[in-house]
């Protein structure tokens, strides 16, 4: 069982996924990171909590790992979305999600990821945890106030006592868990040789690699890691759009705004006024 001394440390704020903006507000969202222990395993814990006059739609640049999510409505895992992902929210509600280090979602699924691409399942069918006691534990612990710091503690808990029997991470998860961080590291790199050279891997090697654990394609990873450098980049509101196109990589403004607006639906452009 996890040290409960160290659960619910905050995790870094930097939100380069979500598509918010002063026209797209998102509720609040707590943050935590994970025990010591599980960090190839678990990236955060994220709790959002809302109270809502009309229903809002909230999209988000997934990141190429698996979630579940627990709300007080459903309980569900997810594999990674090629696409934009979006969730309606209305009403009153809250809901606890574990995001995922990429190595996790085969131990979780006992499969290739590939097999859970834009899609998901019921909580209940994920074969590797007895998903009815977690959701249990975590709408017990959410109780009656949601923004309670010791709710938030408590459905933490529940969460790492869940996937801690995952544990200990595979080669090829801890392999898998190097390249996604080097991604983030190295924005520079835009071509599937670069991400292979720097692993020793043939481009060969290193797909079989990604598809199994990701369920996608290198390719796709580094565009979407340069999509979510975009958002960083449009939030910050600091450059002009020529200038951030050619620090992502792009031979021009014009395939910036292509790959942007394909995912997304907006323009950087547009994207970048609604700041």
């Amino acid at each position: 069982m996890p040290d409960p001394s160290s659960i619910g440390r905050p995790a870094d704020p930097v939100d380069r996924a979500h598509l918010t903006s002063a026209v797209r507000p998102s509720p609040p969202i707590y943050r935590y990171g994970p025990s010591p222990g599980l960090t190839e395993l678990v990236g955060r814990y994220w709790i959002p909590v809302w109270r809502l006059p009309e229903p809002t739609t909230q999209s988000t640049l997934q990141y190429p790992v698996c979630l579940i999510v627990v709300s007080n409505s459903y309980a569900r895992c997810y594999g990674v979305s090629r696409g934009l992902s979006q969730v309606t929210l209305e009403g009153s509600g809250w809901a606890v999600g574990v995001l995922f280090r990429p190595a996790a979602g085969r131990l979780l699924l006992g499969r290739p990821v590939s097999d859970l691409v834009d899609a998901h399942v019921d909580l209940g069918t994920v074969s590797s945890m007895d998903g009815p006691a977690l959701v249990n534990r975590i709408r017990t612990a959410m109780g009656d106030n949601p923004h309670a710091p010791a709710a938030h503690r408590a459905a933490i808990a529940a969460y790492e006592d869940a996937v801690a029997p995952l544990l200990p991470v595979d080669d090829a998860g801890l392999l898998i868990n190097r390249i996604i961080d080097w991604l983030v590291e190295h924005p520079e790199a835009t071509r599937v040789t670069e991400v292979a050279d720097a692993f020793a891997l043939t481009e060969r090697s290193l797909q079989r690699l990604v598809v199994d654990r990701v369920g996608l394609t290198p390719k796709w990873l580094i565009q979407r890691r340069r999509l979510h450098d975009a958002v960083a980049g449009l939030k910050a509101g600091e450059r002009p759009l020529a200038e951030l196109a050619a620090e992502l990589g792009y031979v021009d403004q014009a395939h910036f705004t292509h790959d942007f607006r394909a995912v997304t639906g907006l323009t950087p452009g547009q994207y970048l006024a609604e700041q």
